[in-house]
């Protein structure tokens, strides 16, 4: 391991100084970039079950999968240094996705016609006989992006150390002939199989402000045909990364959370579309159907593409991917959490980038959207508990949640509201539809409503300086209806004023008339990932307090409205650390 490590770093130095190349997340390369960085990375914001490497830069999820009884992250990663740049494939594996098991990154640039100026994202697709297959991004000598094959070295390897590329690589760049911008060709997607015995893959691209998902299809999964017409495309969205095509039961019964492989095909199945808008930084998808004989993605009626739709994450989440977990019949999404702090300080603390928290999902009975958990596998770092029912919480009133690990816990409450105090919750004007990012920041934790704000104050210190609200706010609309905002407010997340607070927020499809308020929120010393409505929407934030540290940290439910909300259950629970960098 420590010969493989000294040849590597070597190997990466060399390839870096004589290529340079842009990224689609940060275009600057920092050549001096290893001179940078400190010896010993600061401890401070890093977390204790989200996943990390032990130092350096780190951003998309790639090619997730299960080979043999064991599951298998890759993820984009420079390896000589904190900021983006010299990219590889660095790879992990884990028995429960929970604890990880570092190894040699298995992919790195190698070949001059495919990669050798850096090895972008990707995608595994298992063959017939369980062959795992990697298709990734290569980008080749004159910095044009193409797509490239690998595959295991020893097949009786349960951990998949090493790689071996194809030799026709790269198997899909562009040419005059199909006039496919070189700067806009990447990410290439799971692949599926028809009915025709034809495999079929997804690449990210745009012309113009018009992003889509260009359709290559294979009879061998080596010599690719791109198909006449995109599987789908949607003008004012710019360029669509890290896209992601997968089928979703619209049959399931309420509470089995049952995945589809990838490839499945019929009646009582729906697709999902989703993509990573480089413009925003925003993974949207849509909900739609799939006609294999056209080859066509058709979102539902009433479907909202780009920014205004379907979102997986309001705050800080990206370039995500989902497979298929073979060992447990579910469809698993990982994403990218990038950092809040500027350039100049992620560099110097020596790392940035986390994973969120392995999440299951599934589509909603609705039919309309999905329904997102964090794994199952999760609450086994669960240690003491606190728990609260049947409290009213009081208008104005704020109350600490003692005896769990503020800084380092996992959170389940549930509110509800009798119809006497929905009353007194205050109108909105959904003339012109209101933005839920805005309300959230017009009308932040601080700000007293009719019904709300309501909800969780997480690594919060002591004299309440510090802290990020997570919390509801109830409003009346038209017809003797209500309207639920899910805010996750950083606005006071930390007394130094560098790191960005944006505020994050996202209306609720949830009935309070009828139905309690759950939050989930997990913590996890700079992550607030947070689980509104049993799953129906999710906020990630990004926060770096500088009182409300380890053990200094506090966490609090809190009513800042008039009306009172009653806690019909509160479970909080101390978390354990995972083994995130346990070397084999």
């Amino acid at each position: 391991m420590a010969n493989w490590s000294i040849f590597f770093l070597l190997l990466c130095s060399t390839i870096f100084h004589l290529h340079q190349s842009e990224a689609s997340h940060d275009a600057r390369v920092y050549r001096n970039l290893a001179d940078l960085q400190p010896k010993t990375p600061s401890q401070t914001y890093r977390t204790s079950f989200h996943f990390q490497p032990p130092k350096n830069w780190m951003n998309d999820p790639n090619g997730p999968m299960v080979y043999k009884g064991l599951y298998h992250l890759f993820y984009q990663y420079n390896p000589l240094g904190p900021d983006w740049g010299n990219i590889v494939w660095a790879h992990s594996t884990s028995t429960d996705l929970v604890n990880w098991t570092p190894h040699k990154p298995g992919i790195f640039p190698s070949q001059k016609k495919g990669d050798i100026n850096g090895c972008w994202s990707g995608s595994a697709t298992m063959l017939p006989g369980g062959v795992p297959a990697i298709l990734y991004t290569g980008i080749n000598p004159q910095n044009q992006q193409v797509q490239n094959l690998a595959k295991p070295a020893n097949l009786s390897d349960p951990y998949l150390i090493d790689w071996v590329k194809d030799t026709n690589n790269p198997l899909m760049y562009p040419t005059p002939a199909n006039r496919l911008n070189s700067s806009s060709f990447r990410d290439p997607t799971t692949a599926w199989k028809g009915p025709d015995g034809h495999w079929r893959v997804l690449i990210g691209n745009k012309v113009n402000r018009r992003g889509r998902a260009i359709l290559y299809r294979s009879k061998d999964f080596v010599h690719w045909i791109q198909a006449h017409h995109p599987l789908h495309s949607a003008e004012g969205t710019g360029m669509w990364e890290c896209p992601d095509f997968y089928p979703v039961s619209s049959s399931i019964r309420p509470g089995k959370n049952t995945g589809l492989d990838t490839s499945v095909i019929g009646v009582g199945v729906k697709h999902i579309l989703k993509v990573s808008l480089d413009d925003t930084k925003h993974d949207v998808y849509t909900v739609g159907k799939y006609d294999i004989s056209k080859d066509v993605f058709t979102p539902d009626k009433g479907a909202v593409e780009g920014d205004a739709g379907l979102r997986y994450d309001y705050g800080k989440f990206y370039a995500s991917k989902t497979f298929y977990d073979s060992l447990k019949g579910r469809r698993i999404l990982w994403g990218w959490i990038n950092e809040s702090l500027s350039k100049e300080d992620y560099i110097s603390q020596g790392w940035s980038g986390v994973q969120g928290i392995p999440r299951e999902i599934w589509l909603d009975k609705s039919g309309k959207q999905l329904i997102q958990w964090p794994i199952p596998e999760i609450e086994k770092l669960r240690g003491k508990k606190v728990g609260l029912a049947g409290k009213l919480l009081k208008a104005g009133s704020t109350q600490q949640v003692a005896g769990v690990t503020a800084s380092q816990a996992d959170v389940d409450v549930s509110f509800s509201v009798q119809l006497s105090e929905l009353k007194k919750a205050d109108y909105l004007d959904q003339t012109r539809r209101p933005d839920a990012q805005l309300l959230c920041s017009q009308k932040d934790a601080s700000i007293k409503g009719g019904l709300g704000p309501f909800g969780l104050k997480v690594l919060a210190s002591k004299d309440m300086k510090e802290y990020t609200a997570v919390f509801f706010r109830i409003f009346k609309v038209k017809n003797n209806k209500y309207k639920v905002l899910m805010c996750s407010d950083q606005s006071r997340s930390s007394i130094n004023p560098r790191p960005d607070k944006t505020p994050y927020g996202v209306f609720l499809d949830v009935d309070p008339l009828h139905e309690q308020l759950s939050l989930r929120t997990l913590i996890d010393q700079s992550i607030v990932e947070s689980f509104g409505a049993k799953g129906k929407a999710c906020i990630t934030s990004r926060v770096y307090p500088t009182k409300a540290i380890g053990d200094a940290a506090r966490l609090y439910v809190f009513n800042n409205g008039i009306a009172n909300v009653a806690i019909s259950n509160m479970s909080a629970w101390s978390m354990e650390r995972a083994l995130l960098d346990k070397k084999s």
